[in-house]
């Protein structure tokens, strides 16, 4: 079995030969820029990790990883615009290098590419992997527009977060690996059993992703504490304490949602911590975390290969919630 840096290096040299090169330049300079910026890639490595679990051959799947990577930048390329962000992964953003109706037509043609790689796929299930990716990538723009429309809504039901967060997050980690399950012939079980495998874990690590956001060290999370209460953030943490707060509180935690002054920034994220700790937010959010966890350890376990094939991506998965903590 292939380890995850075996397969992140293996990824890594694919992209660096792919060809994103055309007329005119500034159209395609942007991917290529967008693909450099690196990151974990996790979901093309998962897409590799799920056809060698299941015994297949992870040539055949290379150009469904390199889909499923170009897709998802595509999608952060079309969030940092919607999300005005100046900086991802610590470059300017494609909208802020160029401008905005060069990163939305570079987006869309990444969108284009990813559709062609994935065609390329040397499998008799090719219809089976476009269906499935297509749903997943609906799903993402799904997601992306919930979380838009929460922005301007006072509250949000828990189940309606985690519907969000399942589509615009969870999905395509859940469809990485069934795409390489496919690929490798997996029983359709087996196939959707990795997909509800990877879609759990998804979840784990985006409640994981809030927590920090708000509880976590500075240094380590590698940004500022506080980011989301400072924006309002319908996470998991703001979503209990709303529901959550006696009529005393509510008033002081409404106060601080409707402040935006620079000047009050700490002390706006001190005062919402603090209600944050006095109702318990931080240890119910762990227990949805755990919940979703076991959901998808339960769906692994369920796989009718040999326990040992599971080994690699039950370790990347607990490596990489371990990593963010």
């Amino acid at each position: 079995m292939k380890t995850y840096k075996e397969l992140y290096t293996r990824i890594n040299q694919e992209i660096d030969v792919l060809n994103l090169h055309g007329k005119p330049d500034e159209l395609y300079e942007p991917i290529r820029y967008m693909l450099a910026l690196g990151g974990k890639r996790l979901r093309p490595v998962l897409v590799l990790m799920a056809t060698d679990m299941f015994d297949g051959d992870i040539n055949k799947a290379i150009h469904a990883a390199l889909a499923v990577e170009v897709f998802h930048n595509f999608t952060l390329v079309h969030d940092d615009i919607m999300d005005k962000a100046d900086l991802r992964r610590g470059m300017l953003t494609v909208h802020k290098k160029w401008d905005e109706t060069i990163a939305i037509l570079s987006g869309d043609l990444m969108m284009i590419k990813a559709i062609d790689l994935l065609c390329e796929t040397p499998t008799s299930h090719l219809k089976h992997l476009i269906q499935q990716f297509n749903k997943s990538a609906a799903e993402v723009c799904e997601g992306q527009q919930w979380d838009m429309n929460y922005e301007s809504v006072k509250e949000i039901s828990e189940q309606d977060y985690i519907t969000m967060i399942t589509l615009k997050t969870a999905v395509l980690l859940g469809c990485s690996l069934k795409l390489g399950a496919i690929i490798a012939n997996a029983n359709t079980e087996d196939a959707e059993n990795i997909y509800a495998f990877g879609k759990n874990i998804g979840i784990a690590f985006q409640i994981q992703d809030d927590i920090l956001d708000s509880f976590g060290q500075s240094t380590k999370v590698g940004k500022k504490i506080g980011g989301d209460i400072l924006a309002n953030k319908k996470t998991i943490l703001l979503i209990t304490a709303m529901a959550s707060v006696d009529k005393n509180d509510e008033q002081i935690l409404n106060k601080w949602l409707a402040s935006n002054d620079p000047n009050k920034a700490n002390e706006k994220v001190n005062e919402v911590l603090n209600l944050y700790k006095k109702y318990n937010v931080l240890q119910h959010a762990e227990s949805v975390k755990e919940k979703y966890l076991r959901l998808a350890f339960e769906h692994l376990n369920k796989l009718t290969i040999q326990p040992e094939r599971t080994t690699v991506v039950k370790q990347t998965a607990l490596e990489l919630m371990d990593r963010m903590s």
